[in-house]
């Protein structure tokens, strides 16, 4: 792995000797966004007798399902709640979650160059293994720490940082690529370098409130950069 020279503003110290490159999953890897609006939009319908909208479930965002079921969810039946939203998940998931072609190409780059590669999600745990067993993901990785595996969610930087811890990489030598304002704010608490990504069909955040150290709307950009 050689060190490399981004450039404008990607790094404002220059040449970085970058280890680890660590992902948000939902919006940032896969675009399974639609796949969570239909299964919490299943569990409000069949619990609460409502209608939720996709900008009100993104608003729920932070905690994992499991976490948003229990906190926003009027019935008290949140057990049966959550079976019903992995059963909805993986029911829909091949209809409505694709491979993405250039996300696989990107993985695949940055498994040859020598790239420690992480997720970091807010994501039960339950609902991850589902998508990467679907998109033939579940082998790229080196850590997974998802919305189970932290007492508190993005965008405490508790996560990243204990994928950082299990991969004993120094925050100077990794980068963090999200599509939300909760991934840029935990990066950036973490003091690693954030990307905001918009290059998926689906991400949460249109417009940043917090300005990433750099912005990409395609992956190829991403590519080009590192090598």
């Amino acid at each position: 792995m050689s060190q490399f020279l981004f450039e404008d503003t990607l790094f404002d110290k220059g040449c970085v000797d970058i280890k680890a490159i660590i992902f948000d999953f939902d919006g940032t890897l896969a675009d399974t966004l639609p796949v969570c609006f239909y299964a919490f939009q299943a569990v409000f319908k069949d619990f609460d007798n409502k209608e939720v909208t996709p900008d009100e479930i993104k608003a729920m965002f932070g905690p994992s399902e499991t976490g948003i079921i229990r906190e926003n969810l009027m019935d008290s039946n949140h057990d049966k709640a959550i079976e019903l939203y992995y059963e909805k998940y993986s029911e829909k998931h091949q209809e409505l979650v694709f491979e993405n072609e250039k996300v696989n190409e990107l993985l695949l780059f940055l498994k040859r160059e020598g790239y420690k590669l992480g997720i970091v999600t807010g994501k039960a745990s339950r609902s991850l293994h589902i998508s990467l067993d679907c998109l033939n993901m579940k082998d790229l990785f080196d850590v997974i720490i998802t919305g189970d595996d932290v007492s508190i969610p993005k965008p405490h930087p508790e996560g990243l940082n204990k994928a950082l811890a299990q991969l004993n990489i120094k925050n100077t030598d990794a980068i963090f690529l999200g599509d939300s304002d909760a991934d840029i704010l935990a990066g950036k608490k973490a003091n690693v370098h954030t990307i905001g990504v918009q290059w998926l069909p689906n991400y949460q955040a249109l417009e940043f409130g917090v300005q990433p150290d750099q912005m990409l709307s395609n992956i190829n950009e991403f590519i080009q950069a590192l090598k």
